[in-house]
């Protein structure tokens, strides 16, 4: 039995979909095991560029079984419409490659709703949500006040369970944000539209994920966003409300007896992230709109620019140790060929002190970063195929990292293609 996971060790946005993409020939399946649509994974392959918000990143090879797990959110209007956007691009969707968990909860549109209130709520302090209802349903669900996949094949439950959830719904939408109820008849006639399309693709994940585990079947797990982001190790309360940690996967896909013998943490050449947050290496002005334009740096999902800045080696040393990174993966080296002098954040500045461990999240805002600088490559290098090719001062730039981290980085992509990869 082979599993992997591809994980991210930064604030999210670090190429996780480009890997995924890559990685996912050498499995039979490709698991997306938490979060929703509020994150997206940029793909460019033979079809074109696409942007997954919800389907796993395997999709497009069509001999590949591709699950969302019972630890995903699921907008079923969204993901009907990301399937016929696929779809009409010339990509193979169907029951025989994709799968549903009738375990995965629904995001409901008053969800998105209530996410919406309550960022209006508080106002100039915001979260940073996506407005996508992605908080909202997760308390839902550990509220135990979730709508499941597979209540949709029994109706009648269905409604009597919506009914009562609804009841308490619009107590929260009206008494605490003086907003307008949804009714019964709406919520009924949105999963019977959208629930009638997706209900061929639901079934028992684990079940089939296990029987696949004792047949041979190789698992890749695909997780959302990264380490700063996980609700219990992250920049709380700056964070999603899932894990995206490699220790959550066999939990999030329905097999949680089947371990993760590999982790590929995947970390960008420098520092992005989107939304709200200490964010230590920050640049602003003319320095960071120039690496902003060359990394393309806007949200796969929202648009948004990204906030950026330099590696962070603190933020990327944690981030390695909570995924139990085996090995790493480096995205977007050839993005930092224009500069002549790399900065390098290895520590921050403290109350006084220099330290290298990344701190309680209460103490970030008064972290400074703390940098050096390497000589740059100032050359194109997105042709090269081969480690030795490289610029002596990108393979500085690249070892220097590794033996910061205390992980070895097996890939170097200088691209966002799939064969604009250097297998080291």
């Amino acid at each position: 039995m082979e599993t992997c996971a591809i994980v991210g060790i930064n604030w999210g946005d670090e190429g996780k979909g480009r890997m995924v993409d890559l990685i996912a020939e050498d499995y039979d399946i490709i698991v997306r095991y938490q979060g929703g649509n509020n994150a997206g994974h940029t793909i460019v392959n033979e079809y074109g560029k696409f942007a997954l918000n919800l389907l796993p990143s395997g999709i497009f090879r069509r001999e590949k079984m591709n699950i969302l797990g019972n630890g995903t959110v699921i907008d079923i209007r969204h993901l009907c419409g990301e399937i016929e956007k696929l779809r009409n691009a010339g990509i193979h969707i169907s029951p025989e490659n994709l799968m549903i968990s009738s375990r995965a909860t629904i995001v409901m549109p008053y969800h998105v709703a209530l996410d919406g209130l309550e960022e209006a709520r508080l106002s100039d302090r915001p979260y940073g949500s996506t407005k996508r209802g992605i908080a909202p349903v997760y308390g839902d669900k550990y509220k135990k006040k979730g709508l499941m996949m597979g209540e949709l094949f029994d109706r009648d439950y269905l409604i009597e369970h919506l009914r009562d959830v609804l009841e308490f719904k619009n107590l929260e939408i009206t008494k605490i944000y003086n907003g307008e109820p949804f009714s019964l008849e709406s919520m009924i006639e949105y999963l019977d539209t959208y629930g009638e399309i997706l209900k061929p693709y639901i079934g028992e994940t684990g079940y089939y994920l296990n029987r696949a585990a004792c047949d041979g079947k190789k698992i890749l797990y695909e997780a959302q966003l990264g380490v700063l982001r996980d609700i219990d190790f992250g920049i709380y309360p700056y964070t999603s409300s899932s894990s995206p940690l490699a220790a959550y996967a066999p939990i999030g896909s329905g097999t949680p007896g089947i371990p993760v013998t590999r982790v590929i943490g995947i970390v960008k050449a420098y520092s992005t992230c989107v939304g709200e947050g200490p964010f230590t290496c920050e640049w602003f002005g003319d320095e960071a709109e120039a690496l902003r334009k060359a990394g393309g740096e806007y949200g796969a999902a929202t648009g948004r620019p990204r906030r950026v800045g330099p590696i962070d080696l603190v933020a990327t040393r944690y981030g390695t140790l909570m995924q139990g990174a085996t090995e790493v993966a480096i995205t977007k080296m050839d993005v930092l060929s224009y500069m002549e002098e790399i900065p390098i954040c290895v520590g921050y500045e403290l109350d006084g002190k220099v330290v290298r461990d990344f701190p309680f999240p209460s103490k970030l805002d008064r972290a400074k970063p703390v940098y050096i600088t390497m000589p740059g490559w100032c050359c194109d290098i997105s042709g090269i195929r081969s480690y030795a090719e490289l610029p002596i001062e990108a393979r500085n730039y690249v070892e220097f990292v590794e033996k910061e981290i205390e992980c070895r980085i097996s890939f170097v992509s200088v691209g966002a293609a799939r064969d604009e990869i250097i297998y080291r």
